[in-house]
């Protein structure tokens, strides 16, 4: 959940960890600081809130070295004040420690390091790591870190992210990783190396990159890196060249993330399509997928896993998956997935959706998965992530950096992924009219496009949220394909704007809902001429005759939805297994807008981080 970067070279450590740091401060920003090696000596500031407060107090207070450490929290262990942020330091402050996961016997070892006569300073478990390498690093000038750290890290239960630095060793670092506590990127430079929680902290410097593997750790020269595992075995690790522009990770002309990131979404759908469809052949090629036609008849079953957002995108990817390959699909969210003892075998395919790849209930749910031998597949965003290696496929969502908490062109990216698998496993399997295959790759040619055009209606969604801002209960209704989409409006609603919202599925407002609808709790309705237009007409009538405050989500020239709704949304006719991807963009736009009428952190919204990685 945490944001850690890693410096060793010959600039000055402090500027490019805080640098890295901003770029980090989405995964958690409930305090930051930054620990240096400064004439010898370990250098440390820190403070609670926002990054800023700890730029503030380094321009008041400067430190400055060629090798340091940094660290971004969001809070599990202590409250969210000074003393505990990390930075932490042993007894000697002769070692430094960030950490990023749960360390989940910190009692018992603290309790141990209390009676061996250490002192704690903080209330987290991030402070015994470094009471523990201090322990094996003990008074011989020659012992070595990396061993030191190795010996520490192997008594702690749990997922974690460790970054070490010690004034013995003035020119290195130590990385770990144990499970799935968030991925550790080593980047590569020309006489300089970095340490990095996730890839955007560290790209303006270097693309090509190692990512650590559970129960990996690195020992960080400016000349280089060695990597072994925590019974001190050596490995060899691929570079991993990234492809993505560093300016992507930067807001450029827009107020915030999350505006560009709406905006960025017919760049990113393209993207996403480019190089995987023959448009002229009307096929889907997707290699990373690894899948034969031998295995993809052998197919019963798909299960999706995945949590938040990703899991209404996979609600819709059931539907479409069902309805052009006629494989069932069962959605299951990843934290209730891991512990129901899930029913799965050889023949089904459990497909993982998330943007980091580093979602520890995902995760584990991947695990449970394999562990029965069920094909395993995922569909992430973040390149070299977790969720990405330990796949037997996978698919990229090549939407690029999204910075924003509240997920937005990963959704629909992730949507037209399940597409293109629905579309490539049909292909494969070979039950499926090539006409209709060739229908249903033609219609992603206008994608982009429609999406496009709903962007540039920005102005009347802003419009409608300075009306609607002072609301603080919504209720947002779908059917069929657009239930899900219900789901995740009113998600983005509640997440950055603090508005009580709740998704329903429309035909059942009826048994239950309707009881709460009045003039105080407006309701947004999917109403597109789809297959349940006229079902969801009398949702919006129902809705009306209860005094309710109805806006529309309506197809362009719908007259018939103007004259029974008080406000009416447009989006272009679309193909019906597309228009979810369509449908939702109103939707996020106009939760950005009533948020920023509101005055909400739109990019970074209380209690939330960008990447859930402890359970």
């Amino acid at each position: 959940m945490c944001g850690i970067v890693g410096y060793v070279g010959p600039k000055d450590a402090t500027t490019i960890i805080l640098d890295g740091l901003k770029r980090l401060e989405y995964r958690g920003y409930d305090s930051a600081g930054v620990a240096v090696l400064e004439n010898g000596d370990i250098a440390v500031r820190r403070d609670a809130g926002k990054l800023q407060n700890l730029q503030r107090m380094v321009d008041e207070d400067p430190i400055s070295g060629r090798v340091g450490i940094g660290h971004t929290r969001w809070a599990t262990h202590g409250e969210p004040n000074q003393r505990n942020a990390h930075p932490h330091t042993g007894m000697t402050d002769e070692v430094v420690v960030v950490h990023n996961g749960i360390v989940e016997n910190f009692m018992e070892l603290r309790e141990e390091l209390v009676a061996e006569g250490a002192s704690f300073s903080s209330d987290t478990d991030t402070e015994v790591i470094a009471h523990l390498v201090e322990r094996y690093l003990g008074s011989d000038a020659d012992a070595d870190l990396a061993e030191a750290v190795r010996k520490a890290l192997n008594h702690l239960q749990g997922a974690q992210a460790v970054a070490v630095l010690s004034s013995r060793h003035p020119d290195r670092l130590v990385a770990a990783r144990i499970g799935n506590a968030g991925g550790v990127a080593l980047g590569v430079g020309q006489d300089e190396m970095f340490i990095a929680s996730d890839i955007p902290a560290i790209l303006e410097h270097t693309r090509d990159m190692v990512f650590l593997e559970s129960r990996e750790m690195a020992v960080i020269t400016r000349d280089g890196y060695q990597v072994m595992t925590l019974d001190g075995e050596a490995v060899t690790s691929e570079v991993h060249a990234i492809p993505w522009d560093p300016v992507s990770a930067a807001k450029g002309e827009y107020k915030h993330f999350m505006q560009k990131e709406i905006f960025e979404q017919p760049r990113a759908i393209t993207d996403t399509i480019r190089g995987r469809v023959d448009f002229e052949a009307g096929r889907v090629v997707l290699d990373s997928l690894n899948l034969t036609p031998e295995a993809a008849k052998g197919i019963s079953k798909v299960v999706i896993v995945a949590c938040g957002t990703s899991y209404y995108a996979g609600l819709v990817g059931k539907a479409i998956i069902e309805r052009i390959t006629r494989v069932p699909v069962e959605v299951a969210i990843g934290s209730e997935f891991r512990y129901a003892d899930p029913i799965l075998d050889e023949s089904m395919a459990v497909l993982a959706l998330s943007q980091s790849g580093e979602t520890v209930d995902t995760l584990a749910a991947m695990e449970e998965a394999r562990a029965k031998g069920a094909t395993l597949w995922s569909i992430v965003n973040a390149i070299g992530s977790q969720a990405m290696r330990v796949a037997d496929g996978t698919i990229s969502m090549q939407a690029g950096p999204e910075i924003g908490v509240a997920s937005t062109k990963a959704f629909t990216t992730s949507i037209v992924d399940q597409y293109l698998l629905a579309v490539a496993l049909a292909q494969l399997r070979g039950d499926v009219a090539a006409d209709a295959l060739r229908g249903y790759v033609a219609d992603l040619a206008r994608l982009p496009d429609l999406v496009g055009r709903v962007l540039d209606r920005d102005a009347e969604y802003e419009a409608l949220a300075v009306e609607l801002a002072r609301y603080e209960n919504f209720l947002y209704l779908g059917r069929g394909l657009n239930y899900p989409i219900a789901l995740e409006g009113a998600l983005k609603l509640k997440e950055i704007s603090y508005i009580h919202a709740e998704g329903y599925p429309a035909g059942e407002m009826k048994h239950g809902p309707i009881a709460l609808i009045d003039e105080n709790m407006p309701v947004l309705a999917i109403t597109v001429q789809d297959s349940v237009y006229d079902k969801m007409l009398s949702q919006v009538e129902q809705a009306k005759a209860r005094g309710g405050v109805v806006v529309a989500l309506a197809t362009e020239g719908d007259d018939l939805i103007a004259e029974k709704a008080d406000r009416v949304l447009t989006v272009p006719e679309t193909p019906p297994l597309l228009s979810p991807i369509v449908n939702v963009v109103p939707l996020q736009l106009l939760a950005y807008h009533v948020a920023v009428w509101r005055g909400a952190d739109v990019d970074q919204p209380r209690n939330l981080a960008k990447s859930v990685t402890v359970e």
